[in-house]
């Protein structure tokens, strides 16, 4: 199976996946750890939270998607090392929050979606994500 994106691969193949509750292969008390943090996070932003969570990222350059409950920004680096620097460090932060993002590189650009594709758009995963993002992109 190697070569296929994550989301391609059959379940129960032995390889991480993103399920609902983020915990496969993880012990019975990784699964309740994990389950009680993700709670918190785990629902879709109402219009008051996304008001008052979102206005900061906005002010970072962050957009919302005119075609779905997302948010995008595109981040321009010095070169092509840079940009993949900083996607690495993402990816690390992002395997810990079992919170993955849609992102596009081409040379020093790296294009960035957030949603929650388990709850039908932006929740507060996406918001603390994106968060880490600006600060990561802000130390390269």
């Amino acid at each position: 199976m190697r070569g296929l994106p994550c989301r391609a691969r059959p379940a129960g193949n032995g390889v991480g996946g993103n399920t609902a509750s983020g915990a496969r292969g993880a012990g019975p008390a990784v699964r309740a750890q994990r389950g009680r943090a993700e709670s918190a996070d785990a629902h879709r932003l109402t219009a008051e939270e996304r008001e008052q969570m979102i206005l900061d990222l906005k002010v970072a350059g962050w957009s919302e998607s005119s075609e779905r409950d997302a948010i995008y920004k595109e981040f321009s680096f010095k070169n092509f090392n840079q940009a993949f620097g900083f996607m690495s460090r993402v990816a690390l932060q992002a395997e810990k929050m079992n919170h993955h993002p849609e992102w596009f590189n081409v040379y020093n650009k790296v294009q960035i979606t957030l949603t929650s594709h388990d709850y039908g758009g932006v929740t507060q995963k996406d918001v603390k994500l994106a968060k880490f993002i600006e600060k990561a992109a802000a130390s390269v």
